[in-house]
C-alpha cells in the first residue's frame, strides 16, 4: 500500500497546474510567414500573454533569422519551429530528387532553428501531406523503409546541431503512413536515433486515436510538442475535444513542453485548400488568439482539468 508520504506527494501532484508555456502558430494569422511580419505579428502574440509562438516554415528564404531572433528578444517570446511538406517535399518518393530537395529544405529548417533558439524541429517531414492513397502493402512499405532511412540521415544531422525532430501523426485524410502514436512509435523504433521523438496534434487524434489520453502516456517522454485546436480546427472550448481526459494524461507524463493552438486562416487560399477550410471559424483571427488563449490558461491552471475526475 503507498504510504502516507506517497499519497500526500499524489494529492499534492493532482492541485498543481501543468507546468508548460503556451503558444501560437503563425499559421492563425498567415501564409507564408516572412521577416517582414514578425514585428507587428510577434508584438500581438505577446500582447495577448502567450510564451511561444510557432513559426510555420513554408519558405526558409523569406526568413531572416537574426532579424526575426532580435524580434522574438524585443517581446519576449521564445520559438518553435514546424515545417511545411507540400507535394515537392516528400521522403518516400520515387523520384530521388524530391527526396534530395526535402532533405535540403529540412537541414535548412533545422539551421533556422538553431539560429531562433529552438530545440527541435517539428512536422509530419516523413512523407508530403495529402499523400492519401490506397497502394499496395508491397509499396507502402518501400515507403515506409524510405522514410525510416531518410529520418535516419535527418536525426544524424539535427543532432549534430545540438536539435532533435518531433514528427507528427496526420489523419488518413492527409496522411497514408502515418496516423497515430503507434505508427510513430514504431517509425521511431526503426529510425533507432535519440534526436527522434513525437509532435502530437490534438485535431488528428480526435480522428485517429480511439483512447487520446492513452496515446499521450504511451508517447511518454519520447513527447517533445503539442498542438490544440478543436475537434473542427475551431477556438479551444468551443467544440467536443475531451479536454479533462487530455490534461489528465499530460500530467500523467509530466509533461513540460509547450502546448500551442495551430488552426488555419480561412482567407488564405493555397492553405485552407489544403487544410480544407472552408468558412470562418471565429470571428476573426485575433478573437480566435485571445479566446484561445483565455481557454487554455484557465485549463493548464488545473481549472478545467479536474472535472470529471
Amino acid at each position: 500500500m503507498p504510504s502516507g508520504i506517497e499519497k500526500a506527494n499524489k494529492l499534492i501532484k493532482n492541485n498543481m497546474a501543468l507546468n508548460v508555456k503556451l503558444g501560437v502558430s503563425t499559421w492563425l494569422w498567415t501564409s507564408p510567414f516572412n521577416t517582414e511580419q514578425a514585428a507587428t505579428l510577434f508584438k500581438k502574440i505577446a500582447s495577448l500573454g502567450y510564451d511561444v509562438v510557432e513559426i510555420a516554415v513554408e519558405d526558409p528564404k523569406l526568413i531572416n533569422g537574426k532579424v526575426v531572433y532580435e524580434e522574438l528578444k524585443r517581446n519576449g517570446l521564445s520559438a518553435i519551429i514546424c515545417g511545411a511538406f507540400g507535394s515537392n517535399r516528400d521522403l518516400t518518393s520515387d523520384e530521388p530528387k524530391l527526396q534530395r530537395d526535402s532533405l535540403t529544405y529540412i537541414e535548412e529548417c533545422l539551421n533556422l532553428s538553431v539560429e531562433l533558439g529552438a530545440k527541435f524541429f517539428a512536422g509530419p517531414m516523413y512523407s508530403a501531406v495529402g499523400k492519401a492513397r490506397m497502394v499496395s502493402n508491397e509499396q507502402r512499405e518501400i515507403e515506409w523503409g524510405r522514410a525510416v532511412e531518410n529520418l535516419r540521415s535527418v536525426c544524424e544531422i539535427a543532432s549534430s546541431k545540438g536539435l532533435e525532430i518531433a514528427l507528427e501523426p496526420l489523419n488518413r485524410f492527409e496522411s497514408d503512413l502515418v496516423n497515430n502514436v503507434d505508427d510513430v512509435l514504431r517509425m521511431i523504433e526503426q529510425i533507432n536515433h535519440p534526436a527522434a521523438k513525437i509532435c502530437l496534434d490534438m485535431f488528428h487524434m480526435n480522428i485517429e486515436e480511439s483512447d487520446p489520453g492513452q496515446a499521450i502516456r504511451k508517447a511518454e517522454d519520447k513527447l517533445l510538442h503539442v498542438q490544440v485546436s478543436e475537434n473542427y480546427r475551431g477556438t479551444p472550448g468551443t467544440g467536443n475535444a475531451s479536454w479533462s481526459e487530455y490534461y489528465q494524461a499530460l500530467e500523467s507524463i509530466d509533461y513540460k513542453g509547450a502546448i500551442s493552438i495551430e488552426s488555419f486562416a480561412p482567407g488564405n487560399k493555397e492553405l485552407a485548400g489544403a487544410v480544407c477550410i472552408w468558412r470562418k471559424l471565429a470571428a476573426d483571427q485575433d478573437t480566435f488568439a485571445r479566446d484561445g488563449y483565455s481557454f487554455l490558461k484557465n485549463w493548464t491552471a488545473n481549472n478545467i482539468g479536474r472535472q470529471n475526475r
